[in-house]
């Protein structure tokens, strides 16, 4: 069972390196009390209310990419403060990982407040997916209807996709904006017939084609 041991300290003073070893020092032993295999020990100096921290970075990076199932710390308030405790736990939990903490002396314990806190965010998660997931079907419904054929406009479909469906296709974008649909519907739309392409691109390259055509005309 593979974990990472985090540890934090608000200030960058000398003195507070002594609270960083010893938390560490408690933290491996919580790891060796349970059978956990330490794979990396993060220890950085920074304010808790601040998410633009190398180490909570790294630790998100290595939940991501690497099988890890728990994350040990002091206790909550080392991940962080205020809004960014609950954004990090959400973040970390929604993972699968699980969180040990030394004040609980084993798993953390969340309290009722940020317990419901949590819930919600992940109900309104969800339905943001879900939304998402609807406005791509009508965007592409809407586009089909108005002679969208993306069998015929869109190449390189299938095996062998690359840089030209990854590159926003101008021609769609200016005939889909033509038929009235938003920014937004379009760039779902585009994504949904599998071009990686967002809502500012669309704008900047839709913007860019009428600028182009102005200046043709002058």
């Amino acid at each position: 069972m593979k974990a990472i041991i985090y540890c934090r300290v608000s200030t960058t003073k000398e003195a507070q390196e002594t609270s960083l070893t010893r938390q560490e020092e408690e933290l491996r032993e919580l790891a060796n009390k349970n059978g956990f295999e330490i794979i990396k020990v993060i220890r950085e100096q920074a304010s808790g209310y601040d998410l633009d921290r190398d180490g909570i970075v790294e630790l998100l990076s290595i939940i991501k990419e690497e099988e890890v199932s728990y994350v040990l710390i002091q206790d909550e308030t080392r991940l962080g403060r205020g809004n960014a405790k609950m954004a990090l736990l959400h973040c970390i939990m929604k993972e699968g990982v699980s969180l040990y903490s030394i004040s609980h002396n084993g798993e953390l314990q969340l309290s009722e407040s940020d317990s419901m806190v949590l819930n919600i965010v992940s109900i309104v998660e969800e339905y943001q997916r879900k939304i998402h997931n609807i406005k791509i079907k009508r965007g592409m419904k809407r586009a089909v209807q108005n002679g969208y054929k993306p069998e015929k406009n869109l190449i390189n479909k299938g095996i062998n996709s690359g840089r030209d469906r990854i590159e926003a296709p101008i021609g769609e974008i200016v005939r889909l904006r033509k038929n009235e649909l938003t920014f937004s519907e379009i760039a779902a739309t585009l994504r949904g017939f599998g071009y990686k392409i967002s809502k500012a691109t669309v704008h900047r390259r839709y913007q860019e084609y009428i600028d182009s055509e102005k200046s043709e005309n002058h």
